[in-house]
């Protein structure tokens, strides 16, 4: 587990918030990216309209350019493992979009005067660990000192045209999917006040570093009409774009959504991240909460910002066991049914949880 000495600086210290945590809310977001400037082009086959995870562009020969970038401030205060859980965040959106990653530029903010170019690079050494895993080359970067320092990745990736997977075309009766317990942002909050122990530590490490490369196959199964990561907004935050880019609503059962281990015990102990009331601000008025589910713990939950996160699927419900089967074959791990899409009706909740 991190210790904290002088050689070993606190990064948490320098950021008033960790990980995707450090995200705009929702709400502001939307003020901030409200344009009348567009400009048309038919090679453009993903933009900014729908929330995606990246853009992507036809060039024209079957296979589409994925572009994306993430960065945040520091989620830990080993500054290896920033770097490492930097990169698998931001590699994310490729596989989120059904892409294979190909590049990856980095971009860093660092305080010089605060923190010596020595750990910096160690933030940069992490990324490199994770795109050797990934395949991928980091070939490049821009930086700049600043007051707080963050870190991330551009990444660019390759797909099949026909295998783009973004995250407004679920149907009604399809059947959604999470491949990652929730819980990262509580854990990291648990770190930053100093209240985590080493299991945690552990499991929060696990979470945030593990790459989502199951989005490439996953792009290419029958029935898989929608998918996206689930990041800063929490998971009720992803699961409302999903839903609303194509008229839906969503009933999830909340007791079949994976959580990490202690979460809970976490959240009983009012240590949760301040991005969780942003984010429930943002779209606590499309959510209800039926009488049989614990409204304070999955209030938490549920809104709490994740750092690299599982991917969500809408899978079709004919094929949706199958798939499932297939799944927990091809990568020997479980992947977990949390809900169902349903048409939205006029004056229902976009969101229902039930026990």
């Amino acid at each position: 587990m991190e210790t904290t000495n002088n050689n070993n600086p606190t990064l948490t210290a320098f950021a008033k918030s960790s990980g995707c945590g450090c995200k705009i809310a929702p709400a502001a977001l939307q003020d901030i990216l409200q344009s009348q400037q567009q400009l048309p082009t038919e090679k453009l086959l993903v933009g900014n309209h729908t929330n995606d995870d990246a853009a992507v562009y036809d060039l024209g020969n079957g296979t589409a350019l994925i572009a994306t970038t993430d960065f945040f401030t520091p989620i830990v205060n080993d500054a290896y493992t920033f770097g490492r859980i930097a990169a698998a965040n931001a590699i994310s959106d490729v596989y989120a979009m059904g892409g294979t990653p190909t590049l990856a530029l980095a971009i860093l903010g660092w305080p010089l005067e605060k923190l010596p170019a020595s750990v910096a690079n160690q933030v940069m050494e992490g990324a490199r660990y994770t795109c050797k895993q990934a395949g991928i080359p980091l070939a490049g970067g821009h930086s700049i000192e600043s007051a707080e320092p963050f870190f991330g990745l551009s990444v660019n990736g390759l797909v099949a045209t026909q295998h783009i997977t973004t995250n407004s075309n679920a149907q009604p009766g399809d059947v959604l999917y999470l491949t990652k317990p929730l819980g990262s942002g509580i854990l990291a909050a648990a770190l930053k006040r100093n209240q985590i122990h080493e299991s945690q530590y552990e499991t929060l490490i696990s979470l945030t570093t593990a790459l989502n490369h199951q989005g490439i196959w996953i792009a290419q199964q029958q029935g898989v009409h929608a998918m996206t990561d689930v990041t800063g907004f929490g998971l009720l935050g992803h699961i409302k774009e999903m839903a609303t880019s194509n008229n839906l609503a969503v009933t999830l059962s909340y007791q079949q959504i994976p959580i990490a281990a202690d979460v809970i015990t976490l959240v009983n102990a009012r240590i949760v991240p301040d991005a969780v009331y942003k984010n429930w601000g943002a779209y606590g008025s499309d959510v209800q909460m039926l009488s049989d589910v614990p409204t304070m713990e999955a209030f938490n939950i549920l809104s709490d910002p994740q750092t690299n996160g599982g991917l969500l699927i809408a899978v079709a419900a004919n094929d949706a066991a199958t798939f499932e089967a297939a799944y927990v074959a091809q990568f020997q791990q479980s992947i977990f049914k949390i809900g169902a899409f349903t048409n939205a009706v006029v004056e229902q909740k976009i969101i229902t949880v039930q026990s």
